[in-house]
């Protein structure tokens, strides 16, 4: 009897254990909103009839408490997320600082966010204008990205205003030649960058404002 007895408070004694602290700890963190919510639910009537055993003044108070929990535990989740985001943001920030502080790397490292911020942050026209240009003779024409106005040492050695334009590589538009022209040499035409980047990719074959065209020429 005795062994049976003690395999059996072995058992139950946990679980009563964790029962009890459960039961602590739900009343712990809804006693303070309980008041509040059942007023509400009393006055909405929500709840007007009893359940099984339960009363309907039992199933305010238990429902309050299931909407407090999950009140508590939506509050608890949104704080985790907050926290986390300022920890990320603050780990961002101490990495951007240590990779600037590297040398080699932070040159490499700020050329490459100084180009994604103007491309995809600055309200500049930086490659936002299509043009052709005449490249790579006078009578062969290209199309080009204007960047900017070329640095002033450059057009005050030619005496020259010149504009920056990059020549995207087919079918490659990740690579191409960074060439100053005179402002005169520029034919601007009106087409999207996005536009000129899929006939540069597509080799021609995708025209800008249209369809795959099925022209062919004859010598």
């Amino acid at each position: 009897m005795k062994k049976h007895f003690v395999t059996g408070l072995v058992i139950l004694l946990p679980l009563v254990v964790t029962v009890a602290v459960l039961v602590f700890l739900i009343n712990f963190l809804t006693q303070p909103f309980i008041g509040f919510v059942s007023s509400i639910l009393e006055d909405f009537h929500i709840i007007n009839r009893g359940f099984l055993f339960l009363t309907p003044e039992q199933l305010i108070r238990y429902g309050s408490k299931v909407i407090i929990l999950i009140f508590l535990f939506l509050i608890t989740v949104g704080l985790g997320i907050v926290t986390r985001w300022f920890v990320l943001h603050a780990l961002f920030r101490l990495g951007d600082k240590i990779l600037h502080r590297i040398p080699i790397v932070n040159t490499v490292y700020k050329t490459t966010q100084d180009i994604i911020k103007t491309l995809f942050v600055s309200d500049k026209n930086s490659f936002k204008q299509v043009v052709m240009v005449p490249f790579p003779r006078a009578d062969v024409y290209v199309l080009g990205l204007i960047s900017r106005e070329s640095p002033e040492v450059c057009s005050n050695a030619v005496n020259e205003n010149l504009i920056s334009v990059l020549v995207p590589t087919t079918p490659n538009p990740t690579t191409g030649f960074l060439m100053m022209f005179r402002k005169e040499d520029l034919i601007y035409v009106d087409i999207k960058p996005e536009d000129a980047i899929k006939y540069i990719v597509s080799c021609g074959v995708i025209v800008p404002g249209g369809a795959p065209t099925q022209t062919t020429f004859h010598p």
